[in-house]
């Protein structure tokens, strides 16, 4: 009886797996995402790629901030020279947080 129990999942098994390989290729395909291409890039008015237009402008950004970050550091070490050893100026402390969100956005930027 047991044989007959084995036979029945065994052959239950192999029409499942018989039914599902029969299925048409394309079927199946058409169920996933297609992988972007580069036709798929969309264009400005003008002809050019939206995507390096983004580039092109993230960079210049990017170079902005980084300027910014530059005079702030540079500030930041004249303020602490002026003050003294035991003193920290609260501009001082101010200044070092917008050296931060400076510094955050290149990275981010950077990172996309």
């Amino acid at each position: 009886m047991s044989r007959t129990r084995r036979f029945a999942l065994l052959s239950l098994a192999a029409s499942a797996l018989v039914g599902t390989s029969a299925q048409d290729p394309q079927d199946q395909n058409s169920t996933l995402p297609r992988p972007p291409s580069e036709d798929d890039d969309l264009r400005l008015p003008n002809g050019k790629s939206q995507k390096d237009a983004i580039a092109k402008q993230n960079h210049e950004q990017a170079l902005k901030d980084a300027n910014d970050l530059v005079t702030a550091a540079e500030q930041l070490r004249d303020e602490l020279q002026k003050a003294g050893n035991f003193v920290v100026p609260l501009a001082s402390v101010k200044k070092t947080e917008e050296i931060e969100k400076l510094a955050k956005r290149i990275r981010g930027r950077l990172r996309d």
